[in-house]
């Protein structure tokens, strides 16, 4: 089913009237901005794949640092107490 040069007329008719003249280029402003950002997103997806396949497997090298792991300062007591569950104390 092919639509023909009246049935394209007639739905584009149609939106002008459903959104308005006014809305219309808004509407296409957007959807140029959400295209762009879908296309940089899936070039940089693509670019990290790459990466990924380039970067050999395996355990890190030996030579880059270990994570560092973030301690409580000294004296800080409240991160260095044991958290216990809370109890019921309304039990009959």
């Amino acid at each position: 089913m092919r639509l023909g040069p009246t049935e394209i007329i007639l739905i584009l008719v149609v939106i002008l009237l459903l959104f308005g003249a006014k809305k219309l280029p808004d509407m296409a402003r957007s959807l140029g901005k959400s295209a762009r950002i879908l296309k940089s997103e899936a070039r940089a997806m693509k670019e990290e794949d790459k990466k990924d396949e380039a970067a050999p497997a395996g355990p890190p090298a030996s030579d880059e640092p270990a994570p560092r792991v973030i301690q409580a300062a000294p004296g800080d007591v409240t991160s260095s107490r044991p958290v216990s569950e809370p109890t019921d104390t309304t039990k009959r």
